[in-house]
């Protein structure tokens, strides 16, 4: 059963680069660096919803009618693992403006808990795009969505590097209004809230904490 409003990446190069991530051996330099080249792949499809406008722009030869952005662009990424994708996302686009959120999981629980948030004074008429390499429990996403939605942002979409099935429709359930781009997604997950087969602990994995 497809989950409504999430695109998964089709592309050759993500599929193996997501491979790469998964395997066990890839240290952690290598791990950052490929979670960076995922987000600039999955940014460009997520971004694709951004709102432009015509312009006329010389060239050296004639004038040309163009498109312009006529959105400022935030990227938010979830502390700590959604830092592995900023660089790429800056990489995209190295104007727009970077956003924190800071939450981790309760292991008893397994909900989310909110220590840190740091943003732009408006997020109001901004293309906001949340990052965080995993949708697991969805848990964190969702309540990373509310935060931003109570700055007033409205035009969103999230990437993820990994979605679980249950994450994904979690997510849907809270925020249908948000398009959600993966990389790849997992059928299952298991007692402690894992992706399977996933690719681990992405924060323990790309900063070397395993």
């Amino acid at each position: 059963m497809t989950v409504p409003n999430l695109s998964v990446c089709k592309h050759p190069l993500v599929l193996d680069k997501i491979a790469r991530l998964r395997d066990r051996k890839t240290v952690s330099a290598d791990f950052r660096r490929l979670a960076g080249e995922i987000a600039i792949m999955l940014g460009c499809e997520a971004l694709s919803g951004v709102k432009t406008k015509p312009e006329l722009v010389r060239t050296p030869i004639d004038t040309c009618e163009s498109v312009r952005l006529a959105q400022e662009l935030t990227f938010v990424t979830i502390l700590r693992a959604g830092l592995g994708m900023t660089d790429g996302l800056m990489k995209l686009e190295p104007n727009a403006r970077l956003a924190h959120i800071g939450i981790y999981r309760n292991e008893d629980t397994l909900e989310p808990v909110r220590y840190y948030a740091r943003f732009p004074q408006t997020l109001a008429g901004n293309f906001v795009l949340l990052a965080d390499p995993m949708l697991a429990t969805g848990g964190s996403a969702v309540e990373a969505v509310n935060i931003l939605k109570s700055r007033d942002a409205k035009h969103m979409a999230f990437i993820c590097i990994i979605a679980s099935r249950a994450g994904a429709k979690r997510f849907h359930q809270a925020h249908p209004d948000v398009p959600v781009c993966a990389g790849a997604l997992d059928e299952t997950l298991n007692e402690n809230g894992y992706i399977v087969p996933g690719l681990g602990d992405a924060g323990d994995r790309m900063f070397g904490t395993v």
